[in-house]
C-alpha cells in the first residue's frame, strides 16, 4: 500500500499522464492550483505540455507542498538547500557543470548547445550565484563542496565527470578532500590556480607555479572595495582582464550582469576565502583520469595549470593560445575547440 509522497507520486502518474521523469523533475512554480492544470516542461519532442491536474491528488500535493517548504526553511536557517537545479538536458553519462566565483550557469550555454546531445549536462548555481538562493552564511569552499555532494546523492548520480572552472576547481579539490571518489568517475578542472595569494617568501617560479597573481595586500583590498560603493566597477575591471581583446562588448556586458546576480557583499567574503587556500597538498592523492585546460594570455598563469598536471598521474594539459580564445573564459571564447576537447576527453 503506497502512502505519502510515493502515493502522491503514483497518482500523478496515473492522474495527469505524467511520465516517470516528467514527475520527478516537476517544478512547484509549474502547478497552477487555481486552475487545476500542471506545465511539463520539456516534454515529449522537447515541447512544454500543459495537462489535468488530478483533484483526487490535489489537496495531498498541497500538503506536500507545505511540509516541504517548512523543511526548506528551516535548512536555510541552518546554512543548507542553497543548492539550484536550474539546468538538467541531454541523456547518457552524467557530466556536472560548476561555474566559477561569481559566475553562473548561462556561461556555458555553448557547451549545453554543444554537447547535450551525447551526455547528460547538469549545471549547478552554488549558493549566492544565479538564481539560487542567497543566505547570509556558508559562504566557503567546503559549504560549497558539500552542497555539491548533496545534489548528487539527491539525483542518485553515478560514475559523474565533474566540470569546474575556476572557483569551481577549487569546490572539486575540497570535495575529493572530504569525499574522495565517491560517485565519481572523471575531472575536467578549467583554469584555477592551486593559490592564489602568495607567500613573501617565495620566488617568482614559485609564485608562477601556484598560480599565485595576488598579495595579501592587493586581495584585502580588491575584497574591500567588491563589499564598497564601488563593487560594480571592481567587478567589472576584474571581468575585463579575464576575456581576449576579441570577446565583443556586448558579451562583456553580458558576462558582467550574470556576475551581479550574486551580491557583491557575499561575492568578497567568498573570493576571500577562495583565494587563502593552498590545494597543493591536495592536487597530487588525485587518481582519477582528469583534463586540464588552461589559456596561454590568462591571468592564471599558464605554468600553474602545468605544475596541476605534472603532480596529477596521468593527466592531461590542453592551454589554448589567445587566437583561440585562450584567457580565463575559453570555453566561451573557443566553446568550438573546448566541446571537441570535451568529447575526446569523456568518451
Amino acid at each position: 500500500m503506497l502512502s505519502g509522497s510515493k502515493w502522491v507520486m503514483a497518482n500523478l502518474l496515473y492522474g495527469s499522464g505524467l511520465r516517470l521523469m516528467e514527475c520527478i523533475r516537476l517544478r512547484v512554480k509549474d502547478v497552477d492550483f487555481s486552475y487545476n492544470h500542471i506545465v511539463v516542461r520539456d516534454g515529449k519532442g522537447d515541447k512544454d505540455l500543459v495537462t489535468m491536474l488530478p483533484l483526487n491528488v490535489k489537496n495531498s500535493l498541497h500538503r506536500h507542498l507545505q511540509e516541504v517548504n517548512t523543511l526548506h526553511e528551516r535548512d536555510l536557517t541552518e546554512g543548507f538547500g542553497s543548492v539550484y537545479l536550474p539546468v538538467d538536458a541531454g541523456a547518457g553519462k552524467p557530466v556536472v557543470l560548476l561555474p566559477g566565483w561569481s559566475q553562473t550557469v548561462a556561461e556555458f550555454k555553448y557547451q549545453f548547445a554543444g554537447l547535450h546531445d551525447s551526455y547528460r549536462l547538469i549545471a549547478l548555481n552554488m549558493r549566492g550565484h544565479g538564481d539560487s538562493d542567497k543566505p547570509e552564511f556558508g559562504y566557503t569552499i567546503a559549504r560549497l563542496s558539500k552542497d555539491l555532494h548533496e545534489v548528487l546523492v539527491a539525483l542518485d548520480l553515478h560514475e559523474v565527470a565533474l566540470l569546474g572552472h575556476s572557483m569551481g576547481c577549487a569546490i572539486i579539490w575540497s570535495y575529493w578532500e572530504l569525499f574522495g571518489a565517491e560517485r565519481l568517475a572523471k575531472f575536467i578542472l578549467v583554469d584555477c590556480a592551486p593559490c592564489l595569494t602568495a607567500n613573501p617568501a617565495w620566488s617568482s617560479a614559485e609564485r608562477e607555479a601556484a598560480g599565485a597573481v595576488l598579495t595579501a595586500d592587493a586581495l584585502y583590498a580588491t575584497c574591500n572595495a567588491l563589499a564598497g560603493p564601488d563593487g560594480v566597477d571592481t567587478t567589472k575591471s576584474l571581468l575585463s582582464s579575464t576575456v581576449t581583446r576579441a570577446m565583443s562588448e556586448a558579451d562583456q556586458a553580458w558576462l558582467l550582469e550574470q556576475n551581479l546576480q550574486f551580491p557583491r557583499r557575499h561575492a568578497a567574503m567568498l573570493l576571500a576565502q577562495l583565494a587563502t587556500q593552498d590545494w597543493r597538498d591536495v592536487i597530487p592523492r588525485i587518481t582519477l583520469p582528469t583534463l586540464i585546460v588552461g589559456g596561454q594570455v590568462s591571468l592564471v598563469p599558464w605554468q600553474s595549470q602545468a605544475w596541476i598536471q605534472a603532480h596529477i598521474p596521468g593527466s592531461r594539459l590542453e592551454i589554448f593560445e589567445e587566437h583561440e580564445g585562450g584567457n580565463h573564459h575559453m570555453f566561451i571564447e573557443g566553446a568550438a575547440k573546448f566541446n571537441r576537447l570535451l568529447r575526446e576527453f569523456l568518451g
